[in-house]
């Protein structure tokens, strides 16, 4: 009887690791749909959808999880070295434009969760906060790393916030719109139609 709840709890795990691989492998290809690209990197995708989704259906854990290892496919297959060429430009790179802005759609189950049965509202919530997490990171980055990009007489805060928000702003509301849209006709926690 133990051997059994062993083995189920082991398929169990398998069996959620490999829809975590799955999602963010369709991010990856939904990624790679052309799009416009922004000049210094960036553009209106809703590649972060299948993660948000994960991270509905299997909680924090998984959703972070799978963002960490989504944002390490964004590093290998499209890494912009910093214009400074240091080591804390890099760390500032990994972390600001990678690391921490693409794991953080993994958090998008703990926005969402205190919607209660409003589930819908609370997946559309969750979408935007991540997106905006992301901008957050984006913006810092922008300011701090990329600010020799900023026109000249421009703010380098100001150049980050036009720069990442144009993007970024139709990528929150895009997701969200989708998720919310998926969520209504595949709940990620029954798959099954939401009533």
């Amino acid at each position: 009887m133990a051997e059994n709840k062993k083995n189920s709890a082991q398929n169990s795990s398998i069996r959620v690791l490999v829809e975590c691989a799955l999602m963010v492998a369709l991010a990856v290809v939904i990624d790679l749909i052309p799009m416009p690209k922004w000049p210094n990197g960036g553009s209106v995708s809703i590649a972060a959808v299948p993660i948000i989704y994960i991270a509905y259906r299997h909680g924090l854990l998984w959703g972070l999880g799978s963002g960490l290892v989504y944002s390490v496919v964004q590093m290998v297959t499209g890494f912009y070295p910093p214009p400074t060429g240091t080591f804390l430009g890099y760390v500032g790179v990994v972390l600001l434009d990678y690391v921490l802005a693409f794991t953080a759609f993994g958090l998008a189950d703990l926005f969402a969760k205190p919607f209660g049965k409003r589930r819908l509202i609370g997946y559309g919530v969750g979408a935007v906060c991540v997106n905006l997490l992301r901008f957050v990171c984006s913006f810092l980055s922008g300011w701090i790393i990329w600010g020799s990009y900023a026109p000249e007489g421009q703010a380098p805060w100001l150049y980050s916030l036009l720069y990442n928000g144009g993007y970024m702003l139709p990528n929150a509301i895009l997701c969200a719109v989708v998720i919310v849209l998926l969520c209504k006709f595949v709940d990620p926690k029954t798959l099954r139609t939401m009533k």
